[in-house]
Order: structure tokens, then C-alpha cells, then sequence
């Protein structure tokens, strides 16, 4: 199969391995992709390359996955082997397709509940909890020499956490790259992942972004704040609900609305040109496609979700309609986020957003290279429906962007 662009940039076999040739190699790809680091990217792949434990800590649409590719790069150089980790099958997904194109499908595999392909490459995707049990398994002998924890605020989940603690309590012979947008207090993670293996770990910490975010918070009908978005060109638009048949219905109920030119229409056709959608949603999703309208969850067919992925990729949609999974890293680039409301059901109460649920949503807003600042929208609730936290909401949204513009400032 054909190398892929990075796979070519590894030192030839028999090369001594060091800091000094895993950043040329490296250098070598981002200038042939024409990337310029950022200096948190930089400072993380420098403390990786010199075989550190790394927490990065910096804002989404920052790099982090530039910075994890580093690190398995420096897996396969060293013949070695990667883990990529993420908490949904979605995310882990889109890597191993992203993965297979930059590192060569021969040294990329894939392990989540519903799947596994290629499994004793030298890189491996899969959900946290597959490492996690193969930690519990195998410990010390497992084959593991560097572990990518993407999303590393899951650490605090009460239901699923353990998945992200067994490694670093299980995996001596394996340094750690931990990523997250929405971290507190590091010291403990540094100071266990040192005492775990022995290495040195660094904090790479910033709250830069490279696409600044306003913020608005809106009381007209969401017809109206949709329109009002459209009319100022301020798509793609993600709209934000916290069930997926909110979503599908939200989609449908905007089939009432033209957004597209003949020739957007034309090139949606094209683009989804033998791909088949042979179930009934299926159906559905492509009438809402060929509109101009995506719908984004978990729990999308993975054919499904490349499609719209795709789509929005290509700037040809102008509305999706997804659930707050968006908020887990995965690649949907947009312009605004729209949240159709401020709080949700948790599993045990309805409640206001947490700070962070909110912040990993919004931080996808911005697309680099294509907006100057990203927009975040909190639409409050229509007139008649259950509005108990609207108040609480609107106080945390100033405050969060009073807290911007200080970071800003400060920068």
C-alpha cells in the first residue's frame, strides 16, 4: 500500500533514534504539509522527543493532535508501539481513518467494542476502556512503550473514569502524552506519571486560542436566532441539543428553509454519489444532506457520520444538528455554536451546564485558516418551556466572558 506522508519522513532502519532526528523527520513533514508550530506545540513535541511524560493543556482548535501524531511518530521510529486513546468510538474512529493517511494503513489498527482491524500494528486506536482492560490484563508485559489519552478530563467521570486511572497505575514501561482543553490542577498527574515510569514529566499549559470567541446570548425563537445567523453569513452552524432525536427533529423541521445555490446542490449531489443510504434514517439524512442540513452524534452509522464529516469539511453544509459529543475532539470544523439551551439531564438530575461541558462544546467554534473569531450563541428558552437555570446560565456566560478577555489581556 502507499506510504503514507508522514511514514516517509522515519529515519531509515538502523538509524540511531534521537531527539535530534525525530524533529528533523517531523520538521520535515509540517513544512511539506505547510504547518507552522505554535509555541505550545513546539514546547510539547520538544518535551516528548527528549522522552518525557507530557500533560498539554491548551484550548480546542489549538494542535493537540499535532502534538499527539509526534509522539506516535516517535513510536514508530523506535519501532515501538502507540496508543491512541479517546472516550468515544466516534473520535476513535476518525483517528484510524486520519492515522491510516498520515502513517500508512499497515501501521495503524483499530480496537473498540464493535471492532478490531489490524491489531498487532504498531499503532493502535482504540476507547479508553480497551487499553484499560488490557492494562488490568496484562500489566507490565503488555507491548505498549506510549500512551495518547485524548480528552483526559474523563479522568474525573464517575462512571467511567477508572478506564483513564488503570493505565497510568498499570503501565510502567509507557510514557504518557494527557491532552485536554479543560483541566484544573495538574501537580498530582505529573508527579504520579514520574513516579509510575521514572521519567521526568512536563506541564505544557496555555489559554490562547488561536481563533479568539465572542459570545451572545439570544431570547428570540431559535427560528429567528437561526435566520438572523444565516442572514449575516455566520455558517457552518452547529446547533447544540443533548438528545439525538432532538437533533433528527431539529433537522427536519428546518426542510422548510432553502439555504443553497443550484451549484451547492450540484456538489452535494457529486459529493455523495455513491455512497449508499439504505436504512430508513438513512433516507431520511440524505434528503436533509442534499438541503444543506447535517446531523452529527455517537450514535450515527460510521458511514453516516463520514458523509456529513465530509460535507461540512467541504463548507457545504450550512446547519448541523448534533448532540454535545461534538465537544470530544471530533472533526467537524464550523463557525458558530449555537446551544439550545443551558442545561440538561445528567443521568441523575437536570442541572446547568458545568463550566467545562461548556467550554469543550463552544471551543469548537473557529475554524482556523478560515475565520477570524468563532462565535458561541446560548439561545434561552422560548416562552412557555421549563426555564429554571436561564438566569444561572446567563450570570456563568458573562463570566466566562469576562474570564476571556482576561486571559486575553493577559496574553
Amino acid at each position: 500500500m502507499a506510504a503514507g506522508s508522514l511514514e516517509k519522513h522515519l529515519p531509515p532502519p538502523g538509524t540511531k533514534v534521537d531527539a535530534d532526528v525525530l524533529l528533523e523527520g517531523f520538521l520535515a513533514y509540517a513544512i511539506e504539509r505547510g504547518l507552522e508550530l505554535y509555541p505550545a506545540q513546539e514546547e510539547a513535541i520538544l518535551e516528548l522527543f527528549a522522552g518525557k511524560n507530557v500533560i498539554l493543556a491548551t484550548p480546542t482548535g489549538s494542535g493537540k493532535s499535532l502534538v499527539a501524531l509526534a509522539l506516535l511518530y516517535k513510536a514508530l521510529a523506535e519501532e515501538s508501539t502507540g496508543f491512541y486513546t479517546a472516550p468515544i468510538k466516534a473520535l476513535v474512529n476518525e483517528k484510524f481513518f486520519e492515522l491510516c493517511q498520515t502513517l500508512g494503513p499497515d501501521n495503524v489498527g483499530l480496537m473498540t467494542g464493535d471492532a478490531s482491524v489490524n491489531a498487532d500494528a504498531p499503532v493502535i486506536c482504540a476507547t479508553a476502556e480497551i487499553l484499560a482492560n488490557l492494562a488490568l490484563r496484562q500489566g507490565k508485559s503488555l507491548d505498549v512503550g506510549y500512551v495518547v489519552m485524548d480528552e483526559f478530563h474523563f479522568y474525573s467521570e464517575r462512571e467511567r473514569g477508572m478506564a483513564w486511572q488503570i493505565p497510568l497505575l498499570t503501565l510502567p514501561q509507557a510514557k504518557f502524552l494527557l491532552m485536554s482543553a479543560t483541566l484544573g490542577e495538574t501537580k498530582h498527574f505529573l508527579e504520579a506519571m514520574t513516579q509510575l515510569n521514572g521519567a521526568e514529566s512536563a506541564l505544557v499549559k496555555t489559554k490562547q486560542r488561536p481563533v479568539p470567541l465572542d459570545y451572545e446570548y439570544r431570547e428570540t425563537p431559535l427560528h429567528e436566532t437561526l435566520g438572523d445567523l444565516l442572514e449575516k453569513r455566520m455558517t457552518p452552524i452547529y446547533v447544540v441539543h443533548f438528545t439525538q432525536r432532538e437533533a433528527a427533529e431539529q433537522a427536519q423541521n428546518l426542510m422548510s428553509i432553502d439555504f443553497l445555490t443550484k451549484e451547492e446542490k450540484q456538489r452535494i449531489k457529486e459529493k455523495l454519489a455513491g455512497r449508499r443510504f439504505d436504512t430508513p434514517f438513512g433516507k431520511e439524512l440524505k434528503r436533509w444532506l442534499h438541503h444543506g442540513v447535517g446531523v452529527h452524534h455517537a450514535g450515527l452509522l460510521p458511514k453516516y457520520r463520514l458523509a456529513v464529516e465530509s460535507l461540512a469539511q467541504s463548507g457545504l453544509l450550512k446547519i448541523i444538528c448534533g448532540t454535545d459529543t461534538l465537544g470530544v475532539g471530533v472533526n467537524v470544523p464550523i463557525r458558530t455554536v449555537l446551544f439550545t439551551r443551558l442545561y440538561k439531564y445528567d443521568g441523575d438530575k437536570t442541572a446547568v451546564l458545568t463550566v467545562r461541558d461548556f467550554q469543550q462544546i463552544a471551543g469548537r467554534a473557529g475554524r482556523k485558516g478560515f475565520d477570524d473569531r468563532g462565535l458561541v450563541v446560548a439561545q434561552g428558552s422560548e416562552e412557555g418551556q421549563e426555564a429554571p437555570f436561564e438566569e444561572a446560565a446567563r450570570q456563568g456566560l458573562r463570566a466566562l466572558r469576562r474570564r476571556h478577555l482576561r486571559a486575553a489581556r493577559e496574553g
